[in-house]
This record gives C-alpha cells, sequence and structure tokens, in this order.
C-alpha cells in the first residue's frame, strides 16, 4: 500500500510530515477493506492552529514547493491523454469549475495518493488522510465535524475519496451556491441522517465551542442553555429539532447560521490561497 503525498506544510509553516494518519488507501477485495478499517482509528485531538490557514509553500510535493516552479506535476502513472480525457469527463458535470481548473484538481489528487487507478484496484483518500487535508489546508480541527466533511464528499460510502468525488466535492465546498451550501451544511450537521438536528446532536457540535471552568458543578449547563438560545432561534415550528426548512428559513434572514454548529467551509482567506497554488500556469494546459 503506497503513501499519500500530504500537503506539505503545518499550520506553523514548517514542513509536514508523512504519517500513518495521512496514508490513501487502495482498496480491492472486501477482505483489505475490512484489515484497512481495523487499523483506521480515530485520530488524537489536533492542536488549534495559528496563523493562516493555508501556508504559501506549494501543494503536491514530499518537501516545500516553490510557488515560482510552476503547476502541480503530471499524475504518476497516467498520460496526457488518460488525463485529457477524464479532465473532459469530469469537467462535463462540474458546475463550478472550469476545464483548467478540474484538470489541476485532478492532477493534485493523484500526486496525493501516490498513483491511479488499475484494474481491480480503487484508489482515493481515506478518512485520515482527508482529515488531515482538511486540518492542514483549511484548518479544520474538531474531530466530529471533519468526519462528517469526509461522508459529505464520500458520496457512494466506501470509505474512500475517489477522484470524481474529490472535484466535485471541492466545487460545492470551495465555489458552491449558499442553496447548495446549506444541503451541504445540512448534512453535515445531520449526525445520524434521519433528517433533522435534535438536541443532543447540537449539544454534541456545540459543546467543544465553550471553555469549562474548572469551578463549574455541572461544565455541560452552559452548553445545554445554548442548545435551547440556538433552538428558539431557528426552530420555527417548536417540534424541539431543526428539519431543514427551519435551518433554510433562518439561514436566509442570517446568513451567519450556515455554519452555527460548527465550521465545514472553509473560510475566504483559506480558499483564495488553496486555489491560487492548485490553479496555475494555464498557459500549460492549453498546450496540450
Amino acid at each position: 500500500m503506497g503513501g499519500a503525498r500530504l500537503l506539505p506544510w503545518s499550520r506553523r509553516g514548517q514542513p509536514g510530515s508523512q504519517s500513518a494518519a495521512g496514508r490513501a488507501v487502495v482498496m480491492a477485495t472486501p477482505s483489505v477493506r475490512a484489515a484497512h478499517a481495523l487499523v483506521d482509528g480515530d485520530l488524537t485531538p489536533l492542536p488549534q492552529p495559528q496563523g493562516s490557514r493555508a501556508s504559501r509553500e506549494g501543494l503536491g510535493s514530499r518537501a516545500p514547493r516553490d510557488p515560482r516552479r510552476g503547476p502541480i506535476p503530471w499524475a504518476p502513472g497516467m498520460n496526457r491523454k488518460k488525463l485529457q480525457k477524464l479532465t473532459d469527463t469530469l469537467t462535463k458535470n462540474c458546475k463550478h469549475f472550469n476545464k483548467f481548473e478540474v484538470n489541476c484538481l485532478i492532477r493534485l489528487f493523484y500526486n496525493l495518493v501516490g498513483g491511479v487507478e488499475r484494474q481491480g484496484l480503487i484508489i482515493g483518500l481515506d478518512r485520515n488522510a482527508f482529515r488531515n487535508i482538511l486540518h492542514v489546508t483549511f484548518g479544520m480541527t474538531d474531530d466530529m465535524i471533519m468526519d462528517r466533511v469526509f461522508r459529505a464528499f464520500d458520496k457512494d460510502n466506501d470509505g474512500c475519496v475517489n477522484v470524481s468525488e474529490w472535484v466535485h466535492g471541492l466545487s460545492l465546498f470551495l465555489r458552491g451556491s449558499l442553496e447548495e451550501k446549506m444541503k451541504y451544511c445540512f448534512e453535515v450537521f445531520d449526525l445520524n441522517g434521519d433528517g433533522f438536528i435534535s438536541k443532543e446532536e447540537m449539544f454534541h457540535m456545540l459543546k467543544n465551542s465553550l471553555l469549562k471552568q474548572p469551578t463549574e458543578e455541572d461544565p455541560d449547563e452552559g452548553i445545554k442553555d445554548l442548545v435551547e438560545i440556538t433552538l428558539k432561534k431557528m426552530d420555527h415550528d417548536h417540534d424541539g429539532k431543526l428539519s431543514f426548512a427551519d435551518y433554510e428559513l433562518a439561514v436566509r434572514k442570517e446568513t451567519l447560521l450556515l455554519e452555527a454548529f460548527g465550521p465545514c467551509l472553509p473560510d475566504p482567506k483559506s480558499q483564495m490561497e488553496f486555489e491560487a497554488q492548485v490553479f496555475k500556469d494555464p498557459n500549460e494546459f492549453n498546450d496540450m
């Protein structure tokens, strides 16, 4: 099993390192998938990042890249003809990226996983590798939210994000309309997938947002109060839980409520820095 090439920086501006939590997964048989699941444990809580959400040292290399060095290298094991065909296929159903941008994202994906699909094998980013990208590139630190973002990308629920899910997921993640982002965020926050955000789900998501004081007799009391305040603000039909209709109405009145239960989208600065690093040198693409 080959190692994924992680984004090569840390949140403090130092070169990143590859770890067991950041490997790509190559899945071929149920036994391989089961074996991987046994070792695919939870990450330890990530430290709160400092400074800018994305470094300027570049993408897709084991060592930090100088942005002046040009675009991301060709996908390992994929010739230009195959890359062009895949680019054409994914661009047809991609709402927010043009052909050049899709091409760049494909090359980044295969550089991250270190290879391309072969007959009988599916290659992609497993949960831990994907979480590392969310943390290092977009500054996310909440384990529960990162897991939910992974599930939102992994549309076929096979335990890895493939190249199609990568491109189409980033299309919404980076450039989605308000309507698309509302559906995505609600899916992230609906932890059990029953179509509602319950009090219990709100509690689990909000408990990381409050600092607990050592002197508090019941440190969860403040979280419960916050849940009640949130319900009063967003539960328009007063049934004690949030439907998508409740959530949509609240967000349309106040867009800051889009990520009311945790950051699951990139902030504008990290989005801009990511795109500036990935979408480089369209002239080379035009010369293909």
